[in-house]
């Protein structure tokens, strides 16, 4: 045993003291070293995605498409890239339940010859919010209240129900899928629209889908407090149990392409997170197998301490006009620059081992430890070529706008039809249990949000706001159903302030009564065994 500083360490037993039942004196540094390193162990959590799981893999190419994109990481049939994954929630701090109902994060990190590629998606293909400006009060909603420091379903209800364009997500949520059984029986989506740019500098957009090639497995809400009451790392539990015995999951990578043509002609927004593009208009292209087959040595250094970025992209991958992406660009590194360091970027698994020269531009700053590129001239211009820039890569120019604070209700205000097309897609006990969970979900939110909820549900299929008013033990009748402009931001604010007079009053928790008719076990109601996957042309959640 050797201290910091490499020196051994004499006594690791009893601390050095003036006489045999004296206090303790300063000069014995070794306590002093234990206890100031204690101190510090403990770096700060995400402010999302705080509890999660990770593992290193390959990527393999196993179709052309170098018609669509120049990365290199795509350029060749076979073509093998190392790569890491962290799964997550999305909610849960660091000792969250990895059971809980969630989305769930679906990080990864490709280490390219061309720098690393950071596809920072999750198992669902929307979101809750289509601006950012609202992604901070999002955080808030789903986390802790100010005063009790407990999960208020009142706040968090309130905020979703404020927003009608989270229902997409609120749906997908609050059915079966909303608790996965484990990180390896779930796709992954990027969610954002990204661009592709192929060798003749023309631009396509794109979605990234990672389909699970275990098959999609879930728990239901008696399943999950079941899992939780034994075992709060059982997703963590399973990963890792799975790669140590040899059992490596994999995932199969397709690409959705738009072009830009279709893009303007699309009837909807195609860079609006809570949206999706249908696979009967834009179907899925194969690209390729990722397979995760080797565990971390030490958790925080590989998984705690790992970064993921939006912005880390590669000659190929470019971004879109996206507007929660494009916040995501920033806060991202920055929230990284904050949690570990200015050079995180050194961190041994967020370094672009892929790069063979490489020449970061960045200097000094805290932990610098890769030569800080030691004495070569350090500004450009010079006048020895040195720091080159690479401005044959440039993309080809993006279409915009004047700038102004545009309203996005104003562009587009159909919240309803994509949910209702979910809706529709499901089988009628899977209705039955998102009916059933969304009752559970809501807790004691007071009649009002509970009112609001099934009216957004009833915009997007009538029989989904009759299930869910069921579920809470809610006549329809007394719900005032007429829908109401939001095509603007106070035309949103006036809707949601209907029936603050008289409903803003707290309820009793909801038990729906078919819950009484669960086996002990609860309801299984979507599992497909490996050898009957759920093609994806059959898969409802995939629009």
């Amino acid at each position: 045993m050797h201290t910091d500083e490499g020196a051994p360490v004499i006594n690791n037993d009893d601390t050095m003291t003036a006489g045999r039942r004296g206090p303790s004196v300063l000069q014995d540094t070794w306590l002093q070293e234990k206890l100031a390193n204690f101190s510090r162990e403990v770096i700060p959590e995400r402010r999302m995605h705080a509890k999660g799981s990770g593992a290193f893999g390959t990527f393999t190419v196993t179709n052309d498409v170098t018609k669509y994109t120049k990365a290199k990481v795509f350029s060749e049939v076979g073509k093998q890239t190392e790569m890491f994954a962290r799964f997550s929630e999305v909610a849960a701090e660091r000792g969250g339940a990895d059971a809980e109902r969630d989305i769930r994060g679906f990080a990864l990190k490709f280490y390219t010859e061309e720098g690393n590629w950071d596809m920072v998606g999750n198992n669902t293909p929307v979101f809750f919010l289509r601006d950012p400006k609202h992604f901070i009060d999002l955080n808030r909603a789903i986390k802790r209240d100010p005063k009790t420091n407990m999960r208020s379903s009142n706040t968090n209800w309130d905020f979703w129900t404020s927003l009608p364009e989270s229902l997409h997500q609120v749906t997908i949520t609050m059915s079966d899928r909303g608790i996965p059984s484990s990180y390896r029986f779930m796709h992954g989506f990027s969610s954002h629209t990204y661009s592709l740019i192929n060798a003749n500098n023309e631009r396509v957009w794109v979605k990234f889908f990672f389909r699970s090639q275990q098959g999609i497995q879930n728990l239901t809400d008696q399943e999950a407090a079941q899992v939780i009451a034994e075992d709060r790392e059982s997703h963590q539990r399973d990963l890792f149990d799975a790669i140590e015995f040899g059992q490596y999951p994999k995932w199969t990578l397709y690409f959705q392409i738009m072009t830009e043509e279709e893009a303007k002609q699309v009837d909807f927004n195609p860079f609006d997170l809570t949206k999706v593009w249908p696979k009967e208009d834009f179907p899925f292209v194969e690209v390729g197998e990722m397979e995760l087959n080797k565990n971390p040595e030490n958790y925080f250094q590989d998984v705690e301490e790992a970064s993921f970025n939006p912005a880390a992209l590669v000659p190929g991958i470019g971004v879109s006009p996206d507007r929660m992406l494009q916040a995501r660009l920033f806060s991202y590194p920055d929230a990284q620059r904050y949690r570990i360091g200015a050079n995180y970027h050194q961190i041994p698994v967020n370094y672009p081992r892929g790069v063979k020269d490489f020449h970061p531009y960045s200097r000094d700053g805290q932990g610098r430890m890769d030569g800080n590129g030691g004495g070569q001239i350090h500004v450009e211009p010079n006048s020895y070529g040195n720091w080159k820039d690479h401005k044959d890569m440039a993309e080809p120019p993006m279409d915009a706008g004047d700038v102004d604070y545009y309203d996005f209700r104003g562009d587009d205000n159909d919240y309803y039809t994509q949910p209702g097309i979910l809706f529709n897609r499901m089988t009628a006990e899977q209705q039955l249990v998102l009916f059933e969970n969304t009752a559970r979900a809501m807790g004691d939110a007071t009649l009002q949000i509970k009112h609001r909820h099934i009216n957004n549900c009833y915009q997007a299929d009538p029989k989904y706001g009759e299930g869910v008013a069921e579920a809470l033990g809610i006549d329809i009748k007394d719900v005032d159903l007429t829908p109401t402009p939001r095509d603007s931001d106070q035309a949103n604010r006036e809707a949601n302030a209907r029936g603050a007079e008289n409903l803003n009053v707290p309820t009793e928790p909801a038990q729906p009564a078919s819950v009484n008719d669960l086996p002990e076990e609860g309801r299984d109601t979507n599992v497909q065994e490996p050898t009957s996957l759920t093609g994806i042309m059959d898969d409802p959640f995939v629009l």
